[in-house]
């Protein structure tokens, strides 16, 4: 399976291909701030077609170029019901103080909703790319979270994109409006914890683990493991 990424916008929030093979349809996941000519650069090297936009959660750091890319493509976007508001309203996903600064942050941005929304719920298979796609919704730091695990036909474990629910060494905040701390416990909890130590880790920021790895390391992941 080939996975590449680019770290978009100010915030760096990583933005993938996914698809079974260069030359294939690919999936494309949380295109964020200023993600279009990085994409199209990773869409070139790979010689993919996109079929589908994923998001992991509602943040403009990760949906802003959602409905560019939608509409450049002619594909749906995906997203859980529970963010989907925030496609169109980012300032909702914000503490006052950031919303009061979200048009410095953004630029002169008219944020529209992709003209092809798919709702997703837990447990959902996404037939997209010739790729096996399963939801987890895993809420905690938004409302509608969710993480993607991610399969071809060669991979024994699937990977698993996890937006800002887990990154390498941490976890995702929760003092933003819809946070819940006891929420992304228990998401780490059975999104997580609950998989094979070789799945690997594809994070909404930084660069990519292993459950394993954030399993021996991770100090929320260990405390979650000991209570």
């Amino acid at each position: 399976m080939l996975v590449d990424a680019y770290p978009a916008g100010p915030l760096a929030a990583n933005c993938y291909v996914v698809a079974p093979a260069a030359g294939a349809e690919c999936v494309v996941i949380d295109p964020g701030q200023d993600a279009s000519r990085g994409l199209a650069e990773l869409l070139t090297r790979h010689d993919l077609t996109p079929a589908a936009v994923l998001l992991t959660h509602g943040h403009f750091d990760h949906v802003m170029s959602a409905a560019h890319t939608c509409a450049a493509y002619s594909v749906p976007v995906c997203v859980h019901p529970e963010d989907r508001e925030l496609l169109t309203d980012p300032a909702k996903g914000l503490d006052p103080a950031l919303a009061g600064q979200l048009s410095a942050l953004l630029g002169d941005v008219d944020m529209r909703e992709p003209a092809d929304v798919t709702e997703i719920a837990d447990g959902d298979a996404l037939p997209y790319a010739g790729l096996e796609i399963t939801v987890a919704h895993a809420p905690g730091h938004t409302p509608g979270s969710v993480a993607y695990a991610v399969s071809a036909e060669t991979e024994r474990t699937p990977a698993l994109f996890t937006g800002d629910l887990l990154f390498a060494g941490g976890i995702g905040r929760t003092d933003f409006p819809g946070g819940d701390h006891a929420a992304i416990l228990r998401s780490l909890r059975d999104t997580c914890l609950s998989r094979p130590d070789d799945t690997v880790v594809h994070p909404g920021h930084g660069p990519q683990s292993t459950v394993g790895r954030e399993r021996a390391t991770n100090p929320f992941l260990q405390e979650i493991a000991a209570s």
